[in-house]
């Protein structure tokens, strides 16, 4: 029996979508699939359509991805928890996206509020991208320190911005910013001995300063939305911090537009609060292959469609 006083759930961000994420799942829980069916209601759009049966390419569409991989979640939690219903966990987080369904499990942001903020963070951004072209890039084998100094080079050395996206793992760090300087990070990397380093196929550079003509859209979004203090814990990405109140909710979303993902440290400060089980809702694994990376002395379960989610309810 999973002790769920010493349990996390982990939500993941943009970059795990698949066709036919929940699918499965909605077919065989009338819970998942009512979930899935409001949010066709709330966007006035097929979102289940392209959940299921793609095309990939929209799919991969930053407006598109970002609600599908929030719904996706928030369906399979349900599941979960009707499977389940003492599977409260003591900790929840999320990577970047997968934040807000990190706080829609923690009862601070209702399902309708969350997907309609979600949509308007991912428009948002989306303009933004447009009015600030940039990019991304993966960095492989380089202590967090050594790519602060490669990004803080590259900048200077450019006069363009770049910085640390997402410190997801040791050993694997995603820098964002102008396509200028990009480049000359990735090169610097190189040099100072990255195993790789290489450009992502996105034109949005998320989680930096050029991310700052998105924030007035959707500050004013933050500000709308019906928060409530959170029941559980949520260890926000740009603090690596618990937090509960609705002001520190709204004021770490807003940041996390421009700041960096600090998923490593938060999944390190769930750790040194007591987690000892890690729990990955949603489509693919990506984040409980991160967990190996963090931490040996944990446990890791990825609950991604209807085979995972059954063996975890039937090993419980």
């Amino acid at each position: 029996m999973l002790d769920f006083t010493k349990t996390a759930f982990i939500f993941p961000g943009q970059g795990s979508q698949a066709i036919g994420m929940g699918k499965d799942i909605a077919e065989a829980y009338p819970i998942a699939k009512e979930t899935i069916e409001q949010a066709d209601d709330v966007l006035g759009m097929g979102l289940s359509k392209l959940m299921f049966e793609g095309p990939q390419e929209e799919l991969d569409d930053t407006a598109i991805t970002q609600p599908a991989m929030y719904v996706c979640s928030v369906a399979m939690l349900r599941a979960l928890q009707q499977e389940i219903p003492e599977a409260k966990p003591a900790f929840v987080a999320g990577h970047s996206l997968g934040e807000f369904t990190a706080l829609t499990a923690s009862g601070a942001l209702p399902f309708e509020a969350g997907l309609k903020l979600v949509r308007v963070r991912a428009q948002s951004m989306q303009a933004a991208g447009e009015k600030n072209p940039g990019g991304m890039a993966a960095i492989l084998g380089l202590e967090i320190s050594q790519v602060r100094q490669v990004v803080s080079s590259a900048s200077v050395q450019s006069g363009k911005v770049v910085v640390i996206a997402n410190d997801n793992c040791p050993g694997q760090v995603v820098i964002s910013g102008d396509s200028e300087a990009l480049d000359l990070a990735v090169n610097l990397a190189k040099e100072v001995g990255a195993k790789r380093a290489l450009p992502l196929s996105v034109s949005v550079a998320t989680h930096s300063p050029l991310m700052e003509a998105a924030k007035e859209q959707f500050t004013q979004a933050l500000h709308e939305a019906n928060f409530s203090d959170a029941d559980i814990p949520v260890y926000a990405n740009v603090c690596a911090c618990a937090t509960k109140s609705v002001d520190e909710i709204r004021n770490n979303l807003e940041q996390q537009l421009t700041n960096s993902v600090r998923w490593t440290e938060s999944v390190e400060a769930m750790i040194a609060d007591g987690a000892t089980t890690f729990v990955e809702i949603g489509s693919k694994n990506v984040l409980t292959g991160l967990m190996k990376r963090i931490s040996r002395d944990v446990t890791g379960i990825s609950i991604q469609d209807l085979a995972s989610l059954q063996k975890f309810v039937s090993a419980d």
